[in-house]
């Protein structure tokens, strides 16, 4: 697959246009040139407004947004099916009574009563069965009148549900349909798989996510049972019970069967929703992370974290990158002046943004002035009788006030053992001419700066997690019969990782390929599989006006899958490296083998700010606004509109997941760095 990983297109056709000839400096624009480039510019600028965005990286959207995700608009007219599934078995016990009515007691019976219609031998009545459930995990929308009330009882219902067993019971369900080589054999012979194809998988999973979802959010006001129940969910999920695999196995095994074609009619996009949030309701989100990292460290011996990397993010300044090519050049061109500056003398420490503690304060106010009244003491005295004579010197002017900026990054510089060890090693060979190993203590020989330069290196020397698993191991190898074996502790992260390791590779290439298939920037080939078997209806629209429905709800399609894979590969990787350094460099190496590099860098290689600014959505039509408000007629103009938010939320989201992947995946691996035109994928 053809791509252009490196930068945009060239719009000169001439193709010596724009080169250098060696030994010449690049070509730059004529001066009018780049003014009236800028007065274009400053006229687009003015025309096109990009506001502040305010956008606040968590764990996840709202909890309503994550809910109407689940469902596409074609599966619009399946909301009503599933009421009447429901008013069909429910209105003949009611005796005119609504949902909410009824008491803990009469709602429980009913569950019951539907849960034994999952075991009869008909497809027909356990599909109905199925659907009437998932109308009361849905909300009982029929009953109320705001979305509040439909979220609420939404929210009740899946405690009720689970409590009931209606999570097994739909696990044992899930594996029959996932087994069924009839439904997979029929969907190979199809020319085209439409929706039809998965609505048993459609309705088992989507009452799995809801019950996941609802029970994951902890509230302040949750009962003391519903946090007893969430608990046990959670160990549920997190060990298996039953079987002897977790629950996500099972998803990845499905994922896996989606890629290499065998079960081609598989809902890709709810089976990815669902693998992410089991993942994040079992291993937890980032302040779930942050809190385990903070209590490891202090099991470790550790000094505790300078910061939380995602707090301190929450509170930084928007970044404007480069507007474009001619203002790059221009900042090149500035800088080949000023490296042809005179030389001038530098200090030891300016490298680590510390003073020197040998120069006056008072006369530091005022570089230039300093320059000419301290120079002449520089080139005499020596540096000990600076130390004796500098305090003496009488302030030559008045402090002045100043307004003091914060210099560097908003977070503590983390300084390694390997980087003292390169500095002392590089200080040696310069000074005295051989170096000591990996000695950092002897500093005999080396200069006054070079001495402070280790001091402040040590000051924020910082010793990582990984770097204490990696001395365990090696200690291990080297003693392992007297050390014994290392006691491994039972968490839901290493239950999981001992569960994927066999067929680890399998997984992350299926990823992959999912995501690639719903990259914006790919092209569709014959032999790529067919990620939207889950949004295509049976019969494909005839009208101008469904069509342009249906292409935004493959858009929006392809923008959940993204959003899901790399939500989880950056929950997966932060996970694994806590957990255990190799464990993520393992699963780093195997993405690595199957060009999650490249295929990060093809999906950054578009207008990233379309992408984001995208509208692919119809607020009318999304879960529970189209379950208790009357749906106007859908227009052009409307479904043009889409919504009046400034940005997509699940696109900037998936933006920032997919570059910390590409940072871990680079960090400290010089050799992965991609400094190359990317031709093929």
């Amino acid at each position: 697959m053809e791509e252009a990983a490196g930068g945009a297109p060239n719009p000169n056709p001439n193709p010596n246009a724009g080169r250098a000839r060696m030994g010449q400096p690049p070509a730059q624009p004529p001066a009018k040139g780049r003014e009236l480039f800028r007065g274009q510019r400053k006229e687009s600028e003015g025309s096109v407004d990009f506001p502040t965005v305010e956008f606040e990286y968590g764990d996840t959207d709202s909890r309503g947004a994550e809910l109407a995700e689940l469902y596409s608009y074609t599966e619009e007219p399946e909301l009503s099916t599933n009421r009447r599934c429901f008013e069909e078995e429910f209105c003949p016990q009611a005796r005119g009574r609504q949902w909410p009515e009824l008491d803990t007691a009469q709602q429980r019976a009913h569950v019951l009563r539907l849960l034994e219609g999952l075991e009869v031998v008909s497809r027909e009545r356990r599909l109905r069965a199925a659907r009437a459930i998932l109308y009361l995990a849905q909300g009982v929308f029929g009953d109320c009148e705001s979305e509040g009330d439909v979220l609420h009882w939404s929210r009740h219902n899946s405690f009720l549900l689970y409590q009931l067993g209606t999570f097994s019971a739909f696990l044992e369900l899930l594996s029959m349909e996932i087994d069924n080589s009839q439904a997979c054999s029929s969907a190979l012979r199809k020319p085209a798989i439409s929706l039809a194809d998965s609505t048993e998988l459609r309705v088992l999973l989507s009452v799995m996510y809801l019950l996941v979802e609802n029970i994951r959010v902890e509230l302040e006001t949750d009962p003391p049972e519903w946090k007893s129940c969430r608990e046990t969910f959670r160990t549920e999920l997190s060990f298996p019970v039953r079987s002897d695999e977790p629950f996500a196995l099972l998803l990845f095994t499905m994922v896996t069967k989606f890629c290499s074609g065998h079960a081609p009619h598989f809902p890709m996009k709810k089976v990815l929703l669902l693998l992410w949030k089991v993942l994040l309701f079992t291993l937890g989100g980032f302040e779930a992370l942050q809190t385990m990292k903070v209590r490891r460290r202090e099991e470790l011996g550790l000094p505790p974290l300078p910061e939380d990397s995602i707090q301190v993010m929450r509170s930084m300044r928007a970044a404007s990158p480069p507007t474009c090519s001619i203002e790059l050049a221009e900042q090149q061109q500035k800088r080949g002046h000023r490296s042809r500056r005179p030389l001038m003398k530098q200090d030891s420490l300016d490298i680590y943004n510390e003073r020197d503690p040998f120069k006056n304060d008072e006369a530091g106010v005022d570089e230039e002035e300093g320059d000419e009244v301290d120079g002449g003491i520089e080139g005499e005295l020596d540096l000990m009788e600076r130390d004796a004579l500098l305090p003496t010197i009488p302030a030559q002017r008045p402090p002045i006030e100043r307004v003091s900026f914060p210099k560097g990054l908003p977070w503590a510089p983390k300084v390694r053992q390997k980087d003292i060890e390169h500095f002392l090693e590089a200080s040696r060979n310069k000074f005295i001419g051989f170096t000591l190993g990996q000695d950092t203590e002897t500093l005999i020989g080396l200069p006054r700066p070079i001495h402070e330069s280790v001091k402040t290196l040590k000051q924020h020397k910082y010793v990582s997690i990984s770097d204490v698993q990696i001395k365990n191991e090696e200690e291990l190898e080297k003693c392992p019969m007297s050390l014994g074996e290392e006691e491994v502790q039972e968490t839901p992260c290493e239950v999981l990782y001992r569960a994927m390791l066999y067929n680890l590779p399998q997984y992350m290439i299926a990823l992959l390929k999912i995501l690639l298939a719903a990259a914006p920037t790919s092209k569709a080939k014959t032999d790529s599989i067919n990620i939207l078997a889950d949004v295509l209806p049976e019969e494909m629209p005839i009208t101008v006006l469904q069509s342009m429905k249906l292409g935004i709800d493959v858009n929006r399609h392809k923008e959940i899958i993204v959003k899901s894979i790399s939500a989880l590969l950056l929950l997966l990787l932060k996970h694994f490296k806590l957990n255990h350094i190799y464990q993520f460099e393992y699963v780093s190496q195997h993405l690595v083998f199957a060009n999650c590099i490249p295929l990060i860098l093809k999906f950054f290689n578009q207008n990233i700010m379309s992408y984001i600014t995208a509208k692919n959505s119809i607020s009318i039509l999304d879960y529970p606004h189209c379950t208790v408000h009357d749906l106007p007629e859908l227009t052009a103009e409307s479904l043009e509109a889409g919504d009046n938010n400034q940005f997509c939320w699940r696109n900037l989201f998936s933006c920032i997941n997919l570059l910390r992947i590409l940072n871990k995946l680079t960090k400290w691996k010089h050799s992965r760095t991609m400094v190359r035109r990317i031709t093929t994928v």
